[in-house]
């Protein structure tokens, strides 16, 4: 469990009570115990508070507020308060300020503002991390260290571009090395001093979010960017650690985020935290994929919701209520997908500035006669009726699909073949298949060890790293399922091809040599047609995006495309390899063949549903010394009944005993402990 203080499942949020006065934090925490509110996340952007200028540290209020939490029975999740730097530092020190993409220095404003290479925001974060650590290291309130906020943004200015040419020097070694990783060659551009490089963006490489002349270079900036910031987090985890070397120290991720590859990120964090926000039309399949992917950065360990709004946005384009049940019901389906903590943003709703209509626990109106305020009340009752039982559970998924940064960030700076291409929701399509089912699914990475997996997916595999194919390999040789698709295979970890034929090193394991790619207008569609009834799967549905021409050498062909000058050729294959097999989708296929082809699959290999239920309903497992949880989530707005079968299980928040056909009302939620 994340703390042996408090061993439950944490509940609260984020907390400013800078922002009140101190009869309204009185209230706050009569409030707080209405509601179950067990932690509050404080100090978030407080530096300019903490830190009035260069040599002062006002940390008295952060002292009372700290005691009053804890006097109150509520523990802290405390922040080094640096995610927004203080104005008197970017007057001073301009260095500290971000550059733009296309050039422009910011002024102070906003947060997300300082450049994560300024000597002067390093020296500092890292400064106040110190004295916050050093004060708080003995009080019994802290149980989670939280550094900054959502780190994210890029930065081009001068230093930046002297640290990229650092960053360019301990990769490459040697400017030969770079020029051949890069193609420099190419539009001669071959580089013969390392200042003469400078940072790819729309003054020099790149114009917008996804086009550049040169991959390497902007590739290698996007790793740049992303170590950037994690180094600043090193920075202040080094130094709580020193002074608190048990401490648990995390930062609040946020689930696909592009700039950051939170697989690297999650080495150095003691626990995934992860600030869930699903708009009023995000599928559930959605978000239940972003917490599999926050559960997968370390391996399957439990992992902290940290901010999820009670009942609505502020800065989406369409901010809705959620509606009745629906923040409980989510609550629960992050829990069910590995969370041990439910928490908000925010616990009060301030009056100003751009989030003063962000949902919050306590609403302007300021009193607990709220719908919002009941609901997040009977949440806190249950919780604490279920106590421990749950935390430190695991899931125990028998499937995988793999996910990679370095490989989204390569495609969507792909020339071509097709602005259409958007791996994450090529990685949902194939995800959806599997939530359709109730079948457990992690999300790995190219470094996970895939020996505990029956099945692993791997779409839009484009960038195959050093090892990674041998790896997949291995994995079929010995039994396993593998399963990929079109534009896989492509180039390496420079984006460069690997030549003699698509799809690369993986060729001799899908048996299959891809001659070209077609690239399908939006409005035009293709066929994908059953050369013999597969499964469910016969007849034919429609395809589209991309279609790969491929021949076969050794796979057996499943489906051939029905139109066009290449009707007839192979567009679904299955290759023996070894004891294993491995699957090849040329195309982009409609969801009901996808739905379809992963039943026949995980059918085969025994991978069985973890219940089987209708449809909107999701049901996902947790395990904890042999006992089994299944989260029953109903998704729909109406009743439905499932039926339990032989299993008999009791309902940790009813105390029902439940068996045979069970009903379960609209966006209700049962977590069945089977017997």
């Amino acid at each position: 469990m994340i703390s042996t203080k408090l061993p439950k499942m944490f509940y609260g949020g984020d907390y400013n009570p800078e922002q009140w006065d101190q009869a309204t934090h009185q209230e706050d925490l009569r409030m707080f115990k209405l509601a179950g509110i067990d932690i509050a996340t404080i100090n978030v952007f407080s530096w300019a508070k903490n830190q009035p200028d260069e040599i002062t540290y006002n940390f008295g209020w952060l002292d009372e507020l700290i005691d009053s939490l804890y006097e109150s029975g509520v523990y802290v999740c405390l922040a080094t308060s640096t995610g927004a730097h203080p104005a008197w530092m970017a007057t001073k020190y301009p260095d500290i300020l971000r550059v733009d993409k296309d050039g422009r220095k910011r002024k102070f404003g906003g947060r997300h503002n300082s450049c994560p290479n300024s000597p002067t925001y390093r020296l500092y974060s890292e400064r106040i991390a110190d004295k916050l650590a050093e004060r708080y290291k003995d009080h019994p309130a802290v149980l989670v260290w939280h550094v900054s906020n959502e780190y994210g943004g890029d930065c081009y200015c001068d230093n930046c571009e002297r640290a990229f040419r650092v960053w360019l020097k301990e990769k490459y070694q040697t400017l030969d090395q770079l020029n051949t990783a890069w193609n420099t060659a190419f539009w001669g551009h071959t580089f013969y001093d390392w200042d003469e490089i400078v940072l790819p963006s729309n003054l020099s490489e790149e114009w917008g979010d996804r086009s550049t002349n040169f991959q390497g270079i902007s590739l290698d900036y996007s790793r740049f960017n992303s170590d950037s910031m994690l180094n600043c987090y090193k920075l202040e985890y080094n130094a709580i650690k020193k002074h608190v070397p048990e401490s648990v120290v995390t930062t609040n991720l946020m689930g696909f985020f592009k700039q950051l590859d939170y697989f690297k990120w999650a080495k150095y964090m003691d626990i995934i935290s992860w600030d869930s926000y699903p708009s009023l039309t995000t599928p559930p399949s959605e978000t239940a994929m972003a917490n599999d992917l926050m559960r997968g950065l370390k391996d399957g360990m439990p992992f902290m919701l940290m901010e999820q709004t009670p009942s609505q946005q502020n800065w989406q384009p369409y901010n809705s209520l959620k509606r009745p049940g629906v923040m409980r019901l989510q609550s629960y389906q992050t829990v069910a997908h590995g969370a041990d903590t439910v928490m908000f943003f925010q616990l009060r709703r301030s009056i100003g500035a751009c989030e003063k209509y962000h949902g919050a626990v306590i609403e302007h109106v300021g009193h607990e006669n709220t719908r919002v305020f009941r609901e997040v009340a009977q949440l806190g009752k249950e919780l604490q009726r279920i106590g421990d039982r749950l935390l430190d559970s695991r899931a125990d998924a028998k499937a995988a699909i793999v996910f990679d940064w370095d490989n989204w960030w390569a495609i969507e700076k792909s020339s071509g073949p097709t602005i259409a291409l958007n791996y994450v929701q090529q990685i949902h399509k194939y995800y959806a298949s599997f939530y359709n089912r109730n079948v457990q699914v992690d999300m790995v990475s190219v470094d996970t060890d895939l020996s505990a997996y029956d099945l692993v997916v791997a779409p839009v595999l484009y960038m195959v790293k050093p090892g990674f194919a041998e790896k997949l390999e291995a994995f079929v040789e010995n039994g396993g399922t593998f399963l990929t698709t079109f534009f896989s295979g492509i180039v390496n970890e420079n984006d460069l091809v690997t030549v003699g034929g698509y799809p690369g090193e993986l060729r001799k394991m899908l048996g299959i040599w891809v001659e070209e790619i077609d690239a399908l207008f939006p409005d035009q569609k293709n066929k994908i047609v059953l050369k013999d009834k597969f499964g469910k799967l016969q007849g034919s549905y429609e395809c589209g995006m991309l279609c790969d021409l491929l021949h076969t050498e050794g796979a057996e062909v499943i489906a051939e495309y029905g139109e066009d000058f290449y009707k007839g050729m192979p567009a679904v294959t299955r290759h023996t390899f070894g004891k294993g097999e491995a699957y090849y989708v040329a195309t982009d296929p409609e969801q009901g063949f996808l739905d379809e082809l992963i039943e026949k699959i995980t059918t085969d290999k025994g991978i069985q549903p973890n219940l089987s239920a209708p449809s909107g309903v999701e049901v996902s497992r947790r395990v904890k010394d042999g006992i089994s949880y299944l989260f029953v989530l109903n998704h729909n707005t109406e009743a439905v009944s499932y039926d339990l079968g032989q299993l008999k299980a009791e309902d940790l928040i009813s105390g029902n005993q439940l068996s045979g056909t069970v009903s379960i009302e609209g966006r209700d939620v049962q977590i069945l402990e089977v017997k």
